[in-house]
């Protein structure tokens, strides 16, 4: 028997992934069974097994697919010379959201993988390592921001990350749940929100990581 190129295989897998995707955009991960997928895939039985051995495995597999794209993003950023604004960074991150997540559909599968994870345990301890690891990202990009002096010095700079993760977050949720959101009147609405904490900052040591 020829031995099947990486290539052929990785085809193959995306092939399976993207036949999930489907299904579950159209019924939602408990509606949608293995044969569903099976059958949107056009495989037979054993060749989907060789790839993945249940839902749960497809649903990881989705969720690391799409969400690795917001952390190469941070990271790439992170590797500029000199230090963008915040401000940058946050359009950056945003703006390839948009351009990944166009299809609306796809931003749903994001927001059923949270609530998957809910009940899910390895689901959970899978999302909360990849989101964790954004989120030090963030906390990466705070802390170069105060070294440019955007924001101060005297803030726990996770505490300052957390916060970005959060805007993050937001943004895809306001886009599932209230409709697209103009991503330069979000961003006019979080530099209104800097500005006021530059104009009101803490004494040093206020806000501690304690």
């Amino acid at each position: 028997m020829p031995r099947v190129s990486e290539a052929h295989l990785a085809a193959r897998r995306e092939q399976i992934i993207e036949a999930a995707t489907r299904c579950f955009l159209r019924n939602g991960f408990h509606q949608t069974s293995m044969q569903d997928v099976i059958k949107e895939a056009g495989l037979s039985v054993g060749a989907f097994y060789r790839y993945f051995d249940s839902k749960a495995a497809l649903i990881t597999a989705i969720a690391s697919e799409k969400i690795s794209v917001v952390r190469e993003t941070a990271d790439s950023l992170l590797r500029r010379e000199p230090a963008p604004p915040l401000l940058t960074v946050l359009d950056d991150l945003l703006r390839q959201i948009d351009v990944n997540l166009t299809d609306e559909g796809t931003i749903r599968i994001a927001v059923q993988v949270w609530g998957e994870a809910v009940h899910d345990p390895e689901l959970a301890a899978f999302v909360a390592d990849v989101y964790s690891r954004i989120r030090l990202s963030a906390t990466d990009l705070a802390r170069r921001a105060q070294q440019t002096g955007e924001l101060p010095a005297g803030v726990d700079a996770t505490a300052i990350g957390s916060a970005i993760f959060g805007l993050i977050q937001g943004y895809i949720l306001q886009r599932v749940l209230i409709g697209r959101v103009d991503r330069e009147t979000y961003l006019t609405g979080v530099g209104a929100l800097l500005g006021a904490g530059a104009a009101h900052r803490p004494p040093a040591g206020a806000v501690g990581s304690g």
